[in-house]
């Protein structure tokens, strides 16, 4: 019994270590792993696509995958991890009337989200 559980353990670990980055993409500040989990706190998997968490397929906001390539953040800011940042905080400042509500989230979770999504 307990080498089956060892051995779910270490699948389960195996498992975690290849889910996405560890590090930040060069410039980037931020923790992408504990962004990826303030992704799925903060329920983004609702209304978006979002590139290695799981979640309905719902296509109310857009895909966040391939975000590092994007020149602009709502068709409005250009795409720099200070306004990615500025965007998930207060989405209405950046583009006023859009469909995204402003969810509370941290300074400390915007960076982490930013830098997992900039990663990806």
């Amino acid at each position: 019994m307990i080498r089956l559980h060892q051995a779910t353990l270490l699948a389960a670990l195996a498992l975690l270590a290849g889910c996405g980055p560890t590090r930040p993409a060069p410039g980037v500040q931020g923790d992408p792993q504990r962004g990826k989990i303030a992704l799925t706190q903060y329920a983004c998997h609702s209304c978006h696509s979002v590139p290695g968490v799981a979640g309905s397929k719902v296509y109310v906001g857009r895909p966040l995958d391939d975000l590092d390539k994007r020149r602009y953040i709502a068709g409005k800011a250009p795409n720099t991890q200070a306004n990615l940042v500025r965007f998930i905080r207060d989405p209405q400042a950046i583009d006023p009337g859009n469909a995204m509500p402003t969810l509370g989230v941290s300074e400390r979770d915007a960076l982490d989200i930013s830098a997992y999504l900039l990663s990806q």
